[in-house]
């Protein structure tokens, strides 16, 4: 079930909350080429979090931060191919249940038929669970 998994980065830009923010961080990304693999927002309160996994982590991040986002952040992270079908997220997360590794936040992509499923995901042990997953 799984496909592919490796460890990657992403980026996790803070900001105060306001409507245009994604449309704004796209269109820089875009312009510079950048293809996005992953993204995840939310807000508290006042404040926005947005999460991109992007071809190209540096480039990416010189890119936001020319175009003023200054709060970047990066994390390790997960990056995983599933197959596209029924259990596959299960078997996965229970592999890394029955190892004790805790999974802290978890997004993801997939398309209607035919590719897999892009999972990124951040664990208490990411190395841990690259191997355990690979393995």
């Amino acid at each position: 079930m799984l496909k592919d998994i490796n460890l990657g980065k992403e980026l996790v830009v803070s900001l105060p909350n306001k409507v245009g923010i994604l449309a704004d961080i796209s269109k820089i990304l875009a312009d510079h080429g950048i293809n996005v693999e992953g993204v995840a927002g939310y807000t508290e309160g006042r404040d926005a979090k947005i999460m991109i996994v992007a071809e190209d982590t540096l480039r990416a991040k010189e890119a936001l931060e020319k175009g003023g986002y200054k709060a970047i952040k990066e994390n390790e992270v997960l990056v995983i191919d599933l197959e596209n079908k029924p259990g596959a997220l299960k078997v996965m997360t229970a592999k890394l249940a029955k190892d004790g590794i805790d999974i802290r936040y978890t997004y993801g992509t997939a398309c209607s038929s035919g590719c897999p499923a892009r999972i990124i995901v951040a664990t208490s042990a990411n190395e841990k669970a690259l191997a355990l997953l690979k393995g």
